[in-house]
């Protein structure tokens, strides 16, 4: 029995022994996988580190243990503003053993910035006094103008009238909000419907000067198009803008009910140079000039794509080729900003040739998910790499995008305007403060100096 047992034992042993070996392999496997794992999920970490988390920076080299000295354009304090008042402090007998002190330096300055207390308004009552001629026996008064003081035959300033305009336009106060301010800080109390009349006066006003934009747009080498939604008196209908680059950049709104091709006609009718950047609505089709698309609103249709096929390959791979086309354009231009018009029109060329290799790939293959994709890159062909051709033309139609964001958050909030009055105001005014913004003006004083200098 014990013979047996040992030879049983034995034989346990060994598959024991076998089974130790196994498992050794096993771990050695799953150390180098978890090893691999955790090199993963690190690069992973690394990639959605936030934007506020600063890494790790190396100590500064230092020569002969002394900190490097900045640059002289960095080795400054605070910037000092131009003061408006000085107070001198001065001691006049020493603290310590009372002696009359002599001689003066600065010793140091510190400044202070303040507002003065805000004023009331000022009401100036203007007399006429009239007077007799003893000769020709009649009364006499003088012609009394104050065009450059206040709006036609109204009582409100135009400084009164700029700070409102001001006000609802460029910071979007509501009238109640703008009331609530002149009575709090100024102590005028105006009601919403003279804050309301006074903003369509200084409509009025100014109403050339924002008709003259329109002449500007369409002088301008680059326009930006686009559209979105208003409500006007409880309906819907559209905003349509027309903008320009540059540090003279034009913003003009419009609105309209229609969403229609006739509406862009209208607003492009005499431009014909100028390249027109836009997104790929069909309402621009019928422009006659150059037309550069957004490429943003196409990678971001690529984007949508690749998450909603996320598990097919072919899908991902072309929308990254797509992807890889316009990443080579933006690089070719920055790397060519002195680029001959020759050298401009043979990497177009090539650009193009690439997109449309890749949209024949599933433009005729209706049930593929790419098939929509594709045929845009057909019909658009030409209108793709107008940026990588011609100076100032942007690849995207971000500028556009950013001129109407303030009245989608007007509309968000208020649900529109209730006339048409309100309406043409509400946008001729967003198009004229809207400009000076652009220019870099501020909007305030150029509104003042408009209905300082207009005709009563």
């Amino acid at each position: 029995m014990l013979r047996a047992e040992n030879v049983e034992l034995r034989a346990e042993n060994v598959v024991l022994r076998r089974e130790v070996v196994d498992l050794r392999t096993l771990l050695t496997a799953a150390e180098a996988r978890i090893a691999e794992l955790e090199q993963e999920a690190q690069q992973a970490s690394a990639k959605r580190t936030p934007s506020f988390v600063k890494a790790n920076r190396p100590k500064r080299q230092t020569v002969d243990g002394k900190r490097k000295k900045r640059a002289a354009e960095h080795n400054h304090a605070r910037r000092r503003e131009e003061p408006t008042r000085i107070e001198c402090h001065a001691l006049d007998r020493c603290p310590v053993c009372d002696y009359p002190l002599t001689g003066e330096s600065i010793d140091y300055t510190r400044q202070v910035i303040e507002i003065p207390p805000p004023p009331p308004v000022e009401i100036t009552e203007h007399q006429v006094i009239k007077r007799r001629c003893p000769h020709c026996a009649a009364w006499r008064s003088p012609k009394l103008d104050l065009s450059q003081q206040v709006i036609g035959q109204g009582r409100i300033g135009v400084r009164i009238a700029s700070l409102v305009a001001h006000l609802r336009t460029t910071l979007r106060l509501t009238v109640r909000q703008i009331q609530r301010y002149l009575e709090t800080v100024h102590r005028l109390w105006l009601s919403t419907g003279e804050i309301i009349a006074l903003c369509h006066q200084v409509h009025e006003c100014v109403n050339e000067t924002i008709e003259s934009l329109k002449q500007e747009i369409r002088q301008s080498p680059v326009i930006h198009g686009d559209e979105t939604g208003w409500r006007q008196g409880g309906r819907g209908g559209y905003i349509w803008l027309l903008c320009t680059p540059g540090v003279k950049g034009v913003c003009y709104f419009e609105y309209d009910p229609s969403r229609g091709q006739a509406v862009a006609d209208r607003l492009l009718r005499g431009v014909r140079d100028a390249c027109l950047v836009s997104d790929f609505y069909v309402g621009y089709n019928n422009y006659a000039g150059p037309q550069q698309r957004c490429w943003v609103h196409l990678l971001r249709a690529m984007h949508d794509l690749k998450e909603e096929h996320a598990q097919q390959t072919g899908v991902l791979t072309w929308a990254g080729e797509v992807r890889r086309v316009y990443d080579d354009a933006q690089a070719w231009r920055s790397a060519h900003l002195t680029a001959s018009v020759a050298e401009r029109s043979a990497i177009s060329a090539e650009l193009v040739n690439r997109a449309v290799g890749l949209g024949r790939q599933y433009a005729q293959v209706y049930d593929h998910p790419c098939n929509a994709l594709a045929k845009r890159l057909m019909r658009h062909q030409d209108e793709l790499f107008q940026f990588v051709l011609r100076d100032g033309v942007s690849a995207d139609n971000n500028l556009a995008e950013r001129m109407l964001r303030p009245l989608v958050v007007i509309r968000k909030i208020s649900g529109g305007t209730r006339s048409d009055k309100g309406t043409e105001t509400r946008l001729g005014l967003a198009s004229l403060f809207a400009t000076w913004q652009v220019r870099g003006l501020n909007p305030f004083v150029e509104c003042l100096k408009l209905l300082s200098h207009s005709p009563p």
